[in-house]
């Protein structure tokens, strides 16, 4: 392996030689990703088909894509990248594709379904160039086709098909776990295809054993192998679009993937490749892991498949237990996800209430407008994603629940600060694109105990919509109240005047500095007060627990305040702007101090190095606020 720094090296070498070359990748990524933690089932799957691809095609020449760019590592080891020591650390290797790596790496998002308006674009970029002799190839995941965008991109493929365009779609019957829906019954019914070619084989080994008629009877019944093909697996979707269509491959056999790869390359126009792999292919431990083929590991002994660090429980725990407490206390309550059950903690409801729960596939916007028809149904639907993929769905959030008062719930996971998953997926977006929705609930708990309070009073609004986020991670200790003020937990006051700093609170007395910790920055505000309180300042610290809209509460205790400072882990102003302007409308005259994550993106790195680059800490904060206050 350690002889291939480019996809040029492979065009010499023999069939034998790539056989033992893909054990060899196969090999090297479960010893590698066991070490270090990554997305290891989906890159065992596609070993065969990405030697393939750069055998047949000439990057970066030829452009290769990757959707959602997770089953970039086969890519990465053919393209000289040998060291995965530093894979998903802070200035090592990305677990995405990374321009800045790599002229052979294109698409560095990690949202899915996109690669093929990406490769439209590229090639009719390069036809209006005369470009004409550089191809283009998007690989596809069957669960990416679950996605609208997906298909909007086919639609418009299929108006320009003469374009050197091929589509490999990677097969493995998943996304992150099995995948579902209309496209994956199709998908399943190409795959017995295969069944098609073991009858006509069979055909032939018996007809010819008759001679004369026999040798008839097999070419009429070969020339009837398009009729035939479609009754034992109708194939025509991709067709009607005008889609040439190849397959279905197998995908773990170099060579018959060559050999159909070739065919579309040498083709002059779009062409689908539909190639069938398995998910964590070679690897046992993978393939029994019914759940998700070791869709993403920590480190684990590459042996067994066991975990080697025990996470402690975690933020999406809390909420997983609180949605089957509350489907078994309301038949009204219905779950919708993205692809995403596992991960967002729905398994536990949908074992439990089957008939409730709504897997959409990767398809965030249908996700929130169905959620809006159930609502108006008279259920109150719960829709669960990662904070980076409401990017997504903003639209429906805000033309189809809140302009239509629908009591729709959305929790978002994974909010904030995610690190390793790289700049596309930390959800930082959400506050602020929620603060521009009229009528918006929003809540950010600080803790586990938070977390299952919050849903369960989000699920109590029935006019509007409402959003509960929380990070990824394990959970920290409750963080209690000293005391209440209203929808506001006030959770760290000064001491009394003459008192030790230990003493207590003697009411809303005046404040040098009420410092506002939103959701998982609740703790960080604590430690800023810790701080300047030792400096001798006197700092009330509060969580508002519903961020949006901003209470009445919280600018009261803003009157008690010389200075206002909000520490939020979104975007810097997302909140602190709504929170800024209700304080200012009720004639309170203090100076409001934002601290959030600056309107960059993020490079990799773990939670805490990224909140230490960007100043989000305690320390940082402190000697920040330390020079500004009067």
């Amino acid at each position: 392996m350690r002889s291939i720094t480019g996809p040029s090296d492979l065009k010499g070498l023999s069939h034998g030689q790539v056989d033992a070359l893909a054990a060899e990748i196969r090999h090297y990524l479960i010893s590698s990703v066991s070490q270090t933690g990554g997305h290891l089932g989906p890159n065992l799957g596609v070993v065969e088909l990405t030697i393939a691809l750069h055998r047949v095609f000439n990057s970066p020449r030829d452009t290769i894509l990757f959707d959602t760019g997770h089953i970039s590592y086969v890519h990465k080891l053919l393209t000289g990248r040998h060291d995965f020591s530093t894979l998903r650390k802070q200035d090592g290797l990305s677990g995405y594709p990374s321009r800045a790596e790599s002229d052979h790496d294109v698409i560095e998002n990690s949202h899915a379904s996109t690669s093929l308006s990406w490769a439209l674009g590229i090639a009719s970029g390069r036809k209006i160039r005369g470009e004409t002799d550089r191809h283009t190839v998007a690989v596809i995941g069957d669960g990416a086709l679950t996605g609208g965008m997906a298909w909007e991109a086919l639609n418009n493929i299929s108006e320009h098909r003469t374009l050197p365009l091929i589509i490999v779609i990677n097969d493995n019957e998943r996304s992150y776990a099995a995948t579902h829906g209309g496209m994956a019954d199709y998908l399943a019914k190409l795959r017995s295809s295969q069944e098609y070619e073991s009858l006509l084989s069979w055909g032939k080994r018996q007809l010819h054993r008759t001679p004369f008629v026999g040798r008839q009877v097999y070419d009429t019944l070969h020339g009837m192998k398009k009729g035939l093909k479609d009754i034992v697996s109708p194939q025509g979707m991709f067709e009607d679009l005008g889609l040439k269509y190849l397959g279905p491959i197998d995908g773990h056999d170099v060579e018959a993937m060559e050999t159909a790869l070739q065919r579309a390359h040498d083709f002059g126009g779009v062409v689908l490749v539909h190639a069938i792999t398995e998910k964590g292919h070679g690897y046992d431990p993978a393939t029994a892991d019914e759940a998700d083929r070791f869709h993403a590991v920590g480190k684990i002994n590459p042996e067994t498949g066991l975990p080697l660090e025990l996470s402690g429980r975690s933020w999406t725990d809390e909420f997983s237990e609180e949605m089957v407490r509350l489907g078994k206390e309301r038949e009204d309550i219905v779950a919708l996800t993205a692809s995403m059950l596992i991960p967002v903690g729905l398994q536990p409801f949908a074992e439990r209430f089957p008939d409730r729960i709504f897997d959409v596939g990767i398809a965030e916007q249908h996700a929130v407008t169905m959620a809006a028809g159930l609502s108006f149904s008279g259920l109150h639907p719960v829709v669960c994603v990662y904070a980076t993929f409401l990017n997504r769905a903003f639209d429906q959030l805000l033309m189809d629940c809140a302009l239509h008062h629908q009591g729709v719930t959305l929790v978002l996971d994974r909010a904030g600060v995610t690190g390793t998953d790289g700049p596309s997926h930390n959800g930082m977006w959400d506050l602020t694109m929620l603060s521009m929705v009229p009528g918006i609930h929003v809540a950010a708990p600080r803790d586990g105990q938070q977390v299952a309070r919050a849903v369960r009073e989000a699920v109590q609004i029935a006019d509007a919509p409402s959003v509960v986020r929380y990070p990824k991670g394990s959970v920290g200790a409750p963080i209690e109240a000293v005391r209440t003020v209203g929808s506001v937990d006030v959770l760290r006051e000064p001491p009394p005047a003459g008192s030790s700093l230990n003493g207590d609170s003697s009411g809303d007395q005046p404040v040098d500095l009420l410092i506002v910790g939103l959701g998982s920055m609740a703790a960080t505000a604590l430690q800023i007060a810790d701080k300047l309180s030792a400096e001798g300042r006197s700092v009330r610290v509060v969580d508002p627990r519903w961020v949006l809209p901003v209470s009445d509460d919280l600018v009261g205790l803003a009157r008690d305040a010389r200075s206002v400072a909000v520490v939020e882990d979104g975007v810097v102003g997302g909140l602190a702007g709504p929170i800024s302007r209700a304080i200012a409308a009720a004639g309170i005259g203090v100076s409001v101090h934002p601290y959030g994550i600056p309107a960059q993106f993020l490079d990799t790195g773990s939670r805490t190095q990224v909140l230490d680059r960007i100043g989000l800490t305690a320390d940082a904060i402190a000697t920040s606020l330390s020079a500004q206050l009067v």
